[in-house]
C-alpha cells in the first residue's frame, strides 16, 4: 500500500495562484527544487486535473539547454518516468507518453491504484485535491510555503472542509521557503481510518 500525497507550493496566505492566475512568485530556487526532486522520486503516478496537466506537460519537452543548474533536467527525468492520470471533462486528448485521460474523478480507483503500487501517488492541483480530500483518500500533505502574501486567488485547501493534520516533518530554506509535511489525521468513524 502506497501513500496518496497532495503536494503544493503556496503563498503564506494559502494560495497556489494569485487573483490574476499567476504563480511566478512560486518558482523554486535551486535548493528548493533539488529537495522537491528528492521527494518526487518515489512518485509512480501523478493525478492531475486539466489545468495542472497543461502546466506540468512542459517537463516532457524540457532540454538540458533550458537548465543551467541541472535540477530542472533532473525533475524532467523524474516526471517523464512516472505515469500520469489526467481527470478532465473538457480536454480532448493528452499529448505526453505514459498518460491516460479519464472524464471523472474516481476516488476509489485512485485509492486502489495506490494500494496496488509500491510507489506513491501524487495529487497535483488544488481543485482535484479538493475532491480527493472530500473523498478521504489523501494520506499526506507536502506544502511549500513561500514568503509572500498574494491577497487572493486559488486556495491550496478546499473551502468549507476541515482537514485535521499532524506535522511529521519541516524544513526551512535560505530563501525563506518553509516545507511542511503533514499526515492526514483519521478521526474515529472515518472510513479511510479503517
Amino acid at each position: 500500500m502506497s501513500t496518496i500525497a497532495f503536494s503544493a507550493i503556496a503563498s503564506l496566505d494559502g494560495y497556489t495562484v494569485d487573483a490574476s492566475g499567476s504563480f511566478d512568485w512560486a518558482a523554486p530556487d535551486a535548493d528548493v527544487h533539488a529537495f522537491v526532486n528528492d521527494l518526487e522520486r518515489d512518485v509512480g503516478t501523478y493525478v492531475y486535473g486539466r489545468r495542472m496537466y497543461e502546466t506540468m506537460r512542459v517537463w516532457q519537452t524540457l532540454t538540458d539547454d533550458d537548465d543551467d543548474t541541472g535540477v530542472m533536467a533532473d525533475y524532467a527525468d523524474i516526471w517523464r518516468g512516472a505515469d500520469k492520470l489526467v481527470v478532465s471533462s473538457t480536454l480532448d486528448e493528452v499529448t505526453t507518453p505514459r498518460t491516460r485521460l479519464v472524464r471523472t474523478f474516481d476516488a476509489e480507483a485512485v485509492r486502489d491504484l495506490a494500494d496496488a503500487s509500491d510507489r506513491s501517488v501524487g495529487i497535483g492541483g488544488p481543485t482535484l485535491a479538493a475532491e480527493a480530500f472530500r473523498a478521504g483518500i489523501v494520506d499526506e500533505v507536502q506544502l511549500f510555503v513561500v514568503p509572500i502574501a498574494v491577497g487572493g486567488g486559488t486556495p491550496a485547501f478546499p473551502l468549507g472542509l476541515t482537514v485535521a493534520l499532524d506535522l511529521v516533518d519541516e524544513r526551512r530554506f535560505a530563501g525563506g521557503v518553509v516545507y511542511l509535511r503533514y499526515r492526514v489525521r483519521r478521526e474515529p468513524g472515518d472510513p479511510a481510518a479503517e
